[in-house]
């Protein structure tokens, strides 16, 4: 089961059913159009379609980061939070296209057998991240009793990290982007294993080449690149200084928000930051009014317009919500998040008028971006109000599946299996539904 939720600007998708039950994917416009924007000449330089590669915001507090298949990167938010700048960020990045490009998911059976996904950065010692989510203590999971198959496999990782973090140097070079970032991570990590006193002249016993050893093999390459002395470009960092500000909003508590980012702090990443910490806990004025700083400073920035449509929705304030998220779609055409958020607060005005703006809105933001729960849910809405009951319990299905409900996404597909034309998209669509959830119910069945 998931559970979506929005706060201000972000979607919260928890995978409680993963076997990392304590995670949540963030899902938030602006972030998304950064990561594309800060990863693609990486990605281009490594023969891959920017189309393909998605990167995705985990809420983790760890400093970590992993790949799994469908070239899909994962981002701790702990991560960002210890990076200092977006050079750092895209050292990260760029080690990450190398497991990808390598097809480091394919090969991974010959080293461990079937595998979920294999991380990069990780913390070490009992908190560290395998392929298969374990901690370092945990190998035995994977079958690995012995010291020798344990080594044979500790060998192979290490192997893999180690052709990654070369990769990751070429395309970094390719790019035109400095390597100083890279390095900078690895000390950070450098350090976490000093006060941890891991020590740094044996590895063998890790799924990581020690953070040492990785910048010694990787500094000669960076440093007689080109870019080497190239700064961080400065448009990018200041998104991610803003990217960072809102994301420590987000997730960190209110007190250590306000410690980070001070009301002395009149930067745009602090009014950010506080506008968060505000509205988490429920102080709409000051929220709004940090919301109010951004804007003066940019009044047509689309994601600063969803941000005060959102404080004020979230506050009762629906009439003043919708004109502020109207701006932000039109500032922002391409962006389904915002769309979604719109279509939530037409459909909470109660206005037949505001439904029949909402549905083609709804309907533009999933053939843009399907994976939505929250937006279906929506759609189901303005179906059901209309009396389209198979509608409704279509957008229903489509819900239901993404969040991993299969009794539910079984039991809406057979209702609007039931009042669908024949041969129509909705039918056929509605079909597919009700078969993979009953493969899936079926299964669970034949477990118990």
């Amino acid at each position: 089961m998931r559970l979506l939720y929005r706060l201000a600007g972000f979607i919260a998708v928890l995978a409680l059913t993963s076997p990392a039950a304590a995670q949540s994917v963030l899902r938030d416009a602006e972030t998304e159009a950064f990561f594309r924007d800060v990863s693609k000449d990486m990605v281009v330089a490594a023969g891959l379609d920017p189309r393909n590669v998605q990167i995705i915001l985990v809420g983790d507090q760890s400093i970590n980061a992993f790949v799994t298949g469908g070239q899909n990167i994962f981002i701790h938010s702990g991560l960002i939070a210890a990076a200092d700048n977006v050079n750092e960020l895209q050292g990260v990045i760029a080690h990450e296209i190398g497991h990808i490009a390598g097809g480091h998911i394919v090969r991974f059976n010959e080293g461990a057998g079937p595998a979920s996904r294999i991380s990069l950065l990780s913390l070490v010692g009992a908190a560290a991240l395998i392929a298969v989510g374990a901690g370092e203590a945990g190998l035995a999971v994977l079958g690995l009793g012995t010291a020798a198959a344990q080594g044979k496999f500790l060998n192979f990782t290490r192997d893999q990290e180690s052709r990654a973090d070369q990769a990751g140097a070429l395309y970094l070079g390719k790019a035109g982007l400095s390597g100083r970032g890279s390095i900078a991570f690895f000390q950070k990590l450098l350090g976490q294993e000093f006060r941890l006193a891991i020590k740094q002249e044996n590895e063998y016993a890790r799924t990581h080449p020690l953070s040492g050893t990785r910048i010694a093999n990787l500094e000669n390459v960076y440093v007689n690149d080109p870019a080497w002395n190239r700064p961080p470009d400065p448009r990018l960092n200041a998104r991610f200084l803003r990217i960072k500000g809102k994301l420590i909003g987000f997730v960190a508590e209110p007190p250590r928000v306000l410690q980070l980012y001070p009301e002395s702090d009149k930067s745009v990443p602090a009014h950010y930051a506080r506008a968060y910490a505000w509205h988490r806990s429920a102080y709409a004025v000051q929220a709004a009014a940090e919301a109010d700083a951004l804007l003066r400073t940019a009044p047509a920035d689309p994601y600063f317009l969803e941000l005060k449509g959102q404080i004020l929705l979230e506050n009762g304030k629906v009439a003043e919500a919708v004109p502020l998220l109207r701006a932000a779609v039109s500032n922002a055409p391409n962006e389904p998040l915002i769309m979604t958020l719109l279509g939530h607060a037409l459909i909470s005005t109660e206005n037949p008028v505001d439904f029949a703006e909402a549905e083609p809105l709804l309907k533009n933001a999933l053939a843009r971006d399907r994976e939505n729960p929250f937006a279906w849910y929506q759609l189901g809405v303005i179906y059901d109000r209309k009396g389209d009951a198979p509608r409704a319990a279509l957008a229903a299905a489509e819900r239901y599946s993404l969040e991993n409900n299969a009794r539910g996404a079984a039991a809406n597909a057979r209702l609007a299996l039931a009042g669908l034309p024949p041969g129509t998209p909705d039918r056929i669509r509605a079909e597919d539904i009700s078969l993979v959830a009953g493969d899936e119910l079926g299964k669970k069945k034949r477990r118990r």
